[in-house]
């Protein structure tokens, strides 16, 4: 269980855990939309979603989620959350949602993608289809994006940086293009090691770059991680 200010997350029955790459991109993902419909592409427990309805007044959050335990769970988070009467999660695959949903459109999609490209084994089947791409491909996670995406909507994710250049080029060829992107680093003087990107269907004249370090020393958390994050953690 990890609880949150405004709600708690169950997670035993979830392979991918609440961790920093799902607080980042709940906390950083741009609202200046005013979105009135929310999609979290790969739900796991619900944590997108979760704080995406704490921060919004979006009356529609959709999430799909096609593992069954992390489905489960995500349903449950929902249903014990302040905003119940506004989320919803689909047990469905990708390329099946988005047939069953062309006529629908979202303001701003969100995703905390597989990530692992590499033939990677934990043991555990279910945290590697959770964090493996040949079970969420990049170029399916773009094309759902552009179909799904209203005519002024956001979609923004979050990767591993080592991605962020070959996500855009591969985004280009499905009219989405970045106007935001956040690079961060664990420590001052550690590597990039994420980034937050949000695309629109609009090519921008400047993207706005800017970098996100998370804590100084061990638990020494930046000013600029602190503002973002303190809506959400109790101990912030």
């Amino acid at each position: 269980m990890f609880k949150f200010k405004q709600f708690t997350i169950q997670q035993d029955r979830c392979a991918m855990k609440v961790g920093t790459d799902g607080v980042l991109l709940g906390a950083w993902a741009p609202l200046e939309n005013h979105p009135f419909s929310i999609l979290d592409i790969g739900a796991g427990t619900g944590l997108i979603a979760l704080m995406l309805a704490q921060r919004s007044t979006a009356e529609q959050i959709d999430a799909i989620e096609i593992e069954d335990e992390a489905y489960e769970q995500a349903v449950e988070n929902f249903e014990d959350s302040p905003w119940g009467d506004r989320l919803f999660c689909y047990h469905a695959g990708l390329d099946e949602f988005v047939d069953e949903m062309e006529d629908e459109e979202y303001d701003l999609i969100v995703s905390n993608p597989p990530f692992y490209s590499e033939d990677y084994s934990s043991g555990n089947a279910e945290r590697d289809m959770a964090r493996q791409v040949a079970s969420l491909p990049f170029s399916d996670l773009a094309e759902a994006a552009s179909l799904l995406l209203s005519g002024e909507g956001i979609f923004a994710l979050i990767l591993p940086h080592k991605e962020e250049e070959g996500f855009i080029k591969l985004a280009e060829e499905y009219s989405l293009f970045p106007y935001k992107i956040t690079r961060v680093k664990g420590t001052p003087q550690s590597e990039i090691k994420r980034s937050l990107l949000a695309f629109k269907k609009m090519k921008p004249e400047v993207i706005d770059i800017n970098e996100l370090i998370i804590e100084t020393a061990r638990h020494q958390y930046t000013p600029e991680y602190t503002a973002l994050t303190q809506d959400f953690y109790l101990k912030m």
